[in-house]
């Protein structure tokens, strides 16, 4: 009984420290979106999509802060992300939203950037693609938006085939060609190209986030192989008898999977235990079960 306790205070703690981290990386993900926004894309007027993307095209017309404007879209469609993509996703992206809004009022007070940085727009656009993927790609790895566009994002990869990064360019597709009306022809162009070039690259960063390790370990040692992956690693592991077919010996084949940040240990301590082993790596774009993605 009270080992039981134990293993559920324990499980408990493991739980709040997941949700920490997750939130943590979320915040992270908020800053580096508001970071871009604030320094690249409102100084040159880039509207790579968006709900900073409308923001900036309508405080260039009617003259009313960015930042306000993009609160006010926040909201609306807030409430829209609560009604299609449930309540965990709806508090995820409530919290990305708030932190994401205050970062960009912040950087306005502390910051006010009037021009662009540099006087090169595709260099700060570049800038703006790397800095939107990387922040995009952790909040959307942990099931939040910030808000937004990203959220008619979520319910699109939700409901449709589409995968997240290519239901993004179908949306921001149409903000970005505002910028044809309201800047110019080279700035609209550039915005375009900024929205293909994100997409796909929001893509690539979410796979990497959930790709695996996949093992096939052949191996005469199979003990002391299982207890690493089991009690180091804390992963499962399932094992097949096979023969060898040119010795004819006894052999083990174990099958697991893993981080990826954790393979290269399994990899070390595969080879210190057992040299002979053969073994087999192949990546997984993902993996969905017990201590990896869950639906």
């Amino acid at each position: 009984m009270r080992k039981k306790r134990i293993d559920t205070v324990h499980a408990e703690k493991k739980c709040a420290g997941t949700i920490i981290k997750e939130y943590l990386i979320i915040t992270l993900g908020a800053l580096l979106i508001a970071l871009e926004v604030h320094i690249f894309e409102i100084p040159n007027g880039f509207t790579i999509g968006g709900v900073s993307g409308i923001g900036i095209a309508l405080g260039k017309l009617i003259g009313f802060g960015t930042a306000n404007i993009i609160a006010l879209l926040n909201i609306l469609l807030l409430i829209i992300g609560f009604i299609f993509l449930g309540r965990s996703c709806g508090i995820r992206t409530i919290f990305c939203s708030l932190v994401y809004s205050v970062f960009l009022k912040l950087f306005d007070i502390i910051m006010p950037i009037e021009k662009p940085l540099t006087d090169e727009p595709l260099l700060e656009l570049c800038c703006v693609i790397i800095l939107t993927a990387i922040g995009s790609g952790l909040v959307f790895h942990y099931e939040a938006t910030s808000g937004g566009t990203d959220i008619i994002a979520m319910i699109l990869k939700k409901y449709t085939p589409l995968d997240v990064g290519k239901a993004l360019l179908c949306v921001d597709f149409l903000v970005s060609i505002s910028a044809f009306l309201v800047f110019n022809v080279k700035i609209g162009l550039i915005s375009v190209v900024g929205v293909f070039v994100r997409g796909f690259l929001i893509d690539v960063v979410v796979e990497n986030f959930n790709s695996c390790k996949y093992f096939t370990i052949i191996t005469e040692k199979p003990e002391e192989i299982k207890k690493f992956v089991l009690e180091d690693l804390s992963r499962g592991a399932t094992l097949l008898r096979a023969e060898g077919a040119y010795t004819g010996s006894e052999k083990t084949i174990m099958y697991t999977v893993c981080r990826r940040f954790e393979a290269r240990r399994l990899q070390k301590t595969v080879h210190e235990i057992d040299p002979s082993a053969f073994t087999i790596i192949t990546t997984s774009s993902e993996i969905i079960g017990s201590g990896f993605r869950h639906i």
